[in-house]
């Protein structure tokens, strides 16, 4: 186990002061129920938010406050976590339900989670300066790129559902599950009499981004 955990900080050149952190926020509840990475994956979501808006607000320092918000969501996403993740094959190093089946699928969910408690966790073992310094590194190409024109998954379903049919997609909440400080959504999408495509997220417009994402790649290719 502490092989694997060195493999990782050499990796992301970091040598954790408090290793355990590092093992905290890898590890899923799926494997310990009591000492698991979400409360760090909880602080990294926000220590990254707040890095990213920092940085935007310095490269952007005439755009509006909606055009910074889009280039933001674009940048601090589920999705945008996970290349992230996989950039440094993090997936790799997660522990996640019984480690010795070798053969696991782990999530993607769970793997940008653990992204974001892997930011959690430098944060609390090095501090914000160090921190920021971590995502920046890891973030920077996407950043540079984030001045071309960022259309959110939701408004493009929208465009293209009046354009080829004249009607908007229809959205439904399908379930709600979890507890209420970390609940999980599922919504589904459909326009005219198409099945529902689904997308989940902590909150019901993280599901819709995603369920409308899902609608549009799923239409990608017909």
């Amino acid at each position: 186990m502490k092989l694997e955990l060195y493999k990782l900080e050499k990796v992301i050149n970091i040598k954790f002061k408090n290793q355990n952190l590092l093992k905290k926020s890898l590890t899923h509840k799926s494997f310990i129920s009591s000492d698991n990475n979400e409360k760090l994956e909880f602080l990294g979501d926000r220590v990254l938010g707040l890095i990213i808006s920092k940085k935007l607000l310095e490269k952007y320092p005439n755009d509006t406050e909606g055009s910074l918000d889009k280039k933001l969501a674009s940048l601090v996403n589920k999705k945008k976590c996970l290349e992230i993740a996989k950039s440094i094959n993090l997936q790799k190093f997660i522990f996640f339900g019984n480690s010795k089946k070798k053969n696991y699928k782990i999530e993607d969910k769970i793997v940008s989670d653990s992204c974001e408690a892997l930011i959690g966790a430098v944060y609390i073992d090095r501090g914000i300066d160090f921190v920021e310094k971590f995502i920046l590194n890891l973030w920077d190409k996407h950043i540079k790129f984030s001045d071309k024109a960022y259309i959110d998954p939701k408004t493009k379903l929208q465009e293209y559902s009046l354009k080829k049919f004249k009607i908007l997609p229809n959205y439904k909440l399908l379930s709600s599950t979890g507890p209420k400080h970390k609940p999980i959504f599922k919504i589904g999408v459909k326009i005219k009499n198409k099945h529902y495509i689904k997308g989940v997220g902590s909150s019901k417009k993280e599901a819709e981004q995603n369920a409308a994402l899902n609608f549009l790649e799923s239409n990608e290719n017909k």
